[in-house]
């Protein structure tokens, strides 16, 4: 029997980590939960704001929230971390956690915990991979259209207690990741410069 191949190392250790982050609220009664894996104003003195600041993307208040962030995560993730690398992807994404807890924390008063940020990050990152010479896929525009402007929408007409700020920020990051860094890598499908210059001629 072929061994298992642990294909995707920062996105199947994340989906591990959050894992256990919701096996040890379980066992702490939620304790985790409200002190360690979600964000929400507080003291700049609280010793534990920093780690709420990216631990928050790696809570989850039960299994089918859990299950939903990381099917897609999962799907998506190990084709974004083949095509930029682990150490970048996971960049994205302490990024993308950073600074949705900042903004929720700036305008929201409540709590917030999960993946979905960074689900949206990928999701639009993912379209992201037909920009090559300033060219603009149709695939992206309609993402942000749809994802982001139906979250736009929920969020001034549905109290749902899910954070559509959340969502709207991590696809916000999602689009400036994959305008800033897909060039830098060449052209579609994530050619490299040497070999867009054997093709063309040009770099």
């Amino acid at each position: 029997m072929k061994k298992l191949d642990y294909n995707s190392p920062v996105v199947l250790t994340y989906a591990i980590a959050a894992a256990l982050a919701l096996a040890l609220n379980r066992l702490t009664g939620g304790w985790t939960n409200a002190h360690l894996f979600s964000v929400y104003r507080c003291s700049p003195l609280d010793p534990l704001a920093c780690i709420r600041l990216f631990g928050h993307a790696i809570g989850h208040s039960g299994w089918s929230h859990y299950a939903g962030n990381f099917m897609m995560i999962l799907l998506l993730g190990p084709a974004l971390e083949e095509k930029y690398g682990g150490k970048r992807l996971l960049l994205f994404m302490l990024a993308t956690a950073a600074v949705t807890g900042l903004v929720h924390m700036l305008v929201s008063p409540a709590g917030l915990l999960g993946a979905s940020g960074i689900v949206f990050m990928m999701i639009v990152l993912s379209s992201c991979a037909g920009l090559r010479e300033g060219r603009v896929p149709i695939t992206l525009l309609l993402i942000l259209a749809i994802y982001l402007g139906e979250q736009v929408v929920t969020g001034f007409t549905v109290h749902d207690h899910i954070s559509q700020l959340g969502h709207i920020v991590g696809g916000v990051c999602g689009a400036v990741f994959g305008l800033t860094f897909s060039e830098r890598r060449g052209g579609y499908g994530g050619e490299s410069r040497e070999n867009r210059w054997l093709r063309t001629g040009k770099l």
